[in-house]
């Protein structure tokens, strides 16, 4: 159904200011942002799209379809956004900003109040950083002696499966930002989230480094496209 044929009060925006933004679904929700659909397809049909799984093209084995839900949509680039039809520079612009809202508000929650009083956040956080880039990035989160975010520094880049860390410039940077504490992180674009031994013993040569300087490292968090694991809530440090 086009929203313009809905009865008003089923219509998502005015159920939003009615009942509350709990009261939608993702879909609606997601229609208020778009605003409107194209010539042959609503903007609920759009949203729907947007949400769909996501599925690989056999021949070229490209990403096809949707972003498996909200938490794969969060994740997408601008340039993700064009295998939608529909989705306009507009539009893109529009969800691109959303995405960044969010990273925004989570690092204000960060930089306000102790890091671990929400480690889930801390994940989602580095999440929305990490998680889409399609090489391998290896971050420091570095916390004040309450363990509240000072910055997140991307430190080095590496190909799909490799990325080069020099504990030197990982323990500069700490003094640098006169970091009590840190959470390392990095991006697995396999999609796994499982820690390799080569992750375990980077962490121990990092902890030890930081430890020279009375810095500490409090987790070591591997994220990929809707997944995260923390290596200290896993026992790996």
């Amino acid at each position: 159904m086009l929203m313009k044929t809905m009865p008003a009060d089923a219509r998502p925006r005015e159920r939003l200011l009615q009942r509350g933004p709990a009261a939608l679904s993702d879909a609606e929700l997601l229609a208020i942002i778009l605003r409107t659909g194209i010539a042959g397809k609503g903007v609920m049909e759009m949203a729907c799209e947007l949400l769909a799984p996501t599925t690989v093209d056999s021949a070229t084995g490209k990403p096809t379809g949707g972003f498996s839900g909200i938490s794969g949509l969060l994740h997408t680039s601008a340039d993700d956004l064009r295998r939608i039809k529909g989705l306009g520079p507009a539009k893109r612009a529009e969800l691109v900003a959303v995405l960044e809202l969010a990273r925004r508000a989570l690092a204000e929650q960060l930089s306000e109040r102790e890091a671990f009083e929400s480690p889930t956040a801390v994940k989602h956080y580095l999440q929305l950083h990490l998680a889409k880039k399609g090489y391998e990035v290896f971050a420091v989160m570095f916390l004040d002696a309450q363990n509240r975010m000072i910055a997140l520094d991307e430190m080095f880049r590496g190909t799909l499966t490799h990325a080069s860390v020099y504990p030197r410039e990982v323990v500069t940077r700490a003094l640098h930002h006169h970091a009590a504490a840190v959470v390392l992180a990095h991006n697995h674009p396999s999609g796994s989230v499982e820690p390799s031994r080569a992750d375990e013993n980077l962490t121990k040569t990092l902890t030890n480094a930081l430890a020279l300087v009375d810095v500490r490292v409090l987790d070591h968090v591997i994220v990929a496209p809707g997944n995260a694991l923390s290596m200290a809530e896993s026992g790996l440090l």
